[in-house]
């Protein structure tokens, strides 16, 4: 993997390409939420229906989310590139383990950073609630009292107009709330998908029992 480069002052999703899936016709489908639900903060997580294996069992959290598309970051895939490697001056802010995550599979080569702080301060740009996107442009000495913790990810997911909804309208992904601790939970693939989908309720809730991916079964 080579190093990422930081990500642009501005992120969007008309910038970015969209990402792809593949749906089992065996599975019906299931569809829970709808695009109304889906705003910087929230969730996507992939469906048992969802088989694609570059997205089968991962919980996404979204940063961007308008008529353009949606901008994402696949959360719990630790990578092997530690963090002090690539990006040394933030490594002792970065919560364990202390690797870049792969935030999906476009632009790989791209790093976005996340923190949980309580309040603002400069080189952050709430998303939602506590979560911040951070300018790794920024001295992270003047982050260091501030954030609670932060997470690097090299790459994104991302959708293109009208995709994501036509994906959620056949059952691929359920639209739900989150929270910061996902973002820098250390749990990773199958474990966060279960987390996630276990504290939903009805339908949701009985599916985290069950593999995240059908053909685990």
């Amino acid at each position: 993997m080579n190093p990422p480069r930081e990500p642009d002052s501005e992120p969007g999703p008309h910038a970015r390409p969209a990402t792809g899936r593949r749906r089992a016709d065996a599975v019906p489908a299931l569809s829970i939420g709808t695009l109304d639900d889906v705003r910087p903060g929230s969730l996507v997580v992939a469906m048992p229906a969802l088989t694609d294996p570059t997205f089968a069992g991962t919980v996404v959290y979204v940063l961007d989310h308008t008529e353009s598309g949606t901008l994402g970051v696949v959360l719990g895939r630790p990578s092997q590139v530690e963090i002090r490697d690539v990006l040394p001056g933030w490594c002792d802010l970065v919560v364990e383990p202390g690797v870049f995550h792969v935030g999906g599979p476009c632009e790989t080569d791209t790093a976005l950073c996340l923190a949980v702080a309580p309040g603002s301060g400069r080189g952050l740009r709430r998303v939602a609630g506590d979560v911040h996107l951070v300018d790794l442009d920024a001295d992270p000495e003047e982050l260091a009292g501030v954030v609670s913790g932060l997470r690097v990810f090299a790459g994104y997911a991302g959708w293109s107009s009208g995709q994501l909804a036509a994906e959620v309208a056949e059952g691929a992904w359920a639209c739900v709330p989150g929270t910061a601790e996902d973002v820098l939970s250390v749990l990773a693939g199958p474990e966060l998908w279960r987390r996630v989908m276990g504290r939903q309720t009805g339908r949701l809730a009985v599916l985290s029992t069950a593999p995240a991916d059908p053909s685990v079964n």
